[in-house]
């Protein structure tokens, strides 16, 4: 067939036809069309990440062990792994009590009262692994599963996959009112993805929750240069094979047009009872606890209006920060404790909300940092990275309720029953999402890539 006669494709008729109609109806498309249909019924729609950034210490928030104030001040009895500074003492007990909660009786640390309130509708995974002890390595592999910066994130890859419920807003966002993990924000990026599916940053405490998301001229004047950016689009677009950048182009062009009103309604708490703001702590006297308070409310916010993939960052209380808030490697009680204060009641309140909502169901809530603590301590009171055994949580979203799944050590420094990566992670949030994590790809580079490589298994028993 000749180039003279050549049939057009669906994206070409669109390009061209109608002097420009067709670039106006291809950027609509664009817009709201999903990467594919999920794989087989989704049992979440929407995400809620609680990123502890700094690596929560296990052993004083979800997984107590007793035989650490039993032998207390002693060495190690095993062989230890070589750990970030390698300033390794004795045995250091938890400082606080646990106490059992709620039906399944699951035990949570004192510094964390009120999620224990919430225990029978979280599974607590007490063995996840990771392969890296530094910060920012730890924070790409958690996020990436790869420690290297230019691979996309999970909240990209479910942007990707799913695309967003809602054309007025981005389907992957981030709240910064607290700190950007080390690592920087790649950490949110979109990689090799179109450039639409990277985490878009929202600032709720700022007079522009958006840079430049209030209106400075008319509106009629705004679409008179959208649509002369859309000619130029449209041109260039006749000249390439590869469409895929320029209309990331115009997705963000679209999609930034609409959140100018979508945003504002987004972060106006005023409809918001006076109960529920008191549920969350955005009332708290405390900067750091009413500033996550508000991300926490926020992000209820964003699932009703469906976004699909909200991640909070971690805000540092005061005296302490640098993208690594729970970094204890000294004053571990003093600043763990701190940091608990932060973020417990707004996390537990927005469990709480969802359920009450009836969103929890459809809404899968991950509280997690990048890797646990030694159970020996660094220098007088600190605890150093540890990669070899921790733990996290998730609630909702076709999750199994009130349920402990895998086990560390009697010390709670190794991994010892149903070991997992962060590969089965990723494969596990996919697969509630709806999606086969084997079958998600993107090529690039000549090969197809996909979020957990050539890894990962399902988590089935803490499926509901």
């Amino acid at each position: 067939m000749s180039a003279r006669t050549r049939i057009l494709s669906r994206r070409e008729w669109l390009n061209r036809a109608s002097n420009g109609f067709g670039m106006l109806a291809l950027a609509g498309l664009l817009a709201e069309q999903s990467r594919s249909a999920t794989h087989f019924p989704a049992r979440a729609k929407n995400v809620i990440f609680c990123y502890m950034s700094g690596g929560v210490s296990h052993i004083d928030s979800f997984d107590p062990k007793p035989r650490l104030a039993k032998e207390a001040g002693q060495p190690m009895p095993v062989p230890l792994d070589r750990t970030m500074f390698n300033d390794n003492g004795n045995i250091m007990p938890c400082p606080w009590t646990f106490k059992n909660y709620g039906q399944s009786g699951i035990p949570v640390s004192e510094i964390f009262a009120t999620m224990g309130e919430i225990v029978d509708d979280i599974s607590v995974i007490r063995s996840m692994t990771v392969k890296f002890m530094e910060h920012a390595q730890a924070n790409n592999y958690f996020h990436s599963g790869n420690p290297l910066t230019g691979y996309p994130s999970l909240g990209a890859w479910t942007s990707y996959g799913l695309g967003t419920e809602n054309r007025n807003l981005p389907g992957f966002v981030v709240l910064g009112s607290g700190e950007i993990p080390l690592g920087g924000i790649n950490v949110f990026g979109s990689g090799f993805l179109p450039a639409i599916h990277q985490g878009s940053f929202l600032y709720p405490e700022r007079k522009e929750p958006l840079q430049d998301i209030s209106p400075k001229e008319a509106d009629a004047s705004q679409r008179q240069k959208l649509a002369f950016i859309a000619g130029g689009d449209k041109a260039y677009l006749q000249q390439v094979s590869n469409h895929q950048m320029v209309e990331s182009a115009i997705r963000n062009y679209e999609t930034a047009y609409r959140m100018q009103s979508a945003v504002p309604e987004l972060v106006d708490l005023r409809g918001e009872s006076e109960a529920t703001k008191k549920l969350y702590g955005v009332d708290s006297d405390n900067p750091a606890k009413a500033a996550y308070a508000r991300q926490c409310l926020l992000a209820r916010r964003m699932v009703e209006r469906g976004v699909r993939f909200i991640e909070l960052s971690m805000v540092a209380p005061k005296g302490l920060g640098g993208g690594n808030t729970w970094d204890q490697h000294n004053k571990l009680q003093e600043h763990h404790a701190a940091n608990a204060f932060v973020v417990d009641q707004p996390i537990a309140a927005l469990v709480k909300d969802l359920k009450a909502r009836g969103l929890l169901k459809d809404t899968l809530v991950i509280w997690s940092g990048e890797f646990g603590r030694t159970p020996f301590s660094q220098g007088k009171d600190g605890r150093d990275h540890n990669p070899s055994g921790f733990s996290l949580w998730m609630a909702g979203g076709g999750v199994k309720g009130g349920m402990i799944y895998g086990q560390t050590d009697e010390y709670g420094y190794r991994a010892i029953e149903n070991i997992l990566t962060i590969h089965d992670f990723h494969a596990t949030v996919l697969h509630l999402l709806g999606i086969n994590h084997e079958r998600l790809t993107f090529r690039f580079g000549g090969r197809d890539f996909r979020l957990t490589d050539v890894h990962g298994h399902v988590i089935k028993p803490i499926l509901a």
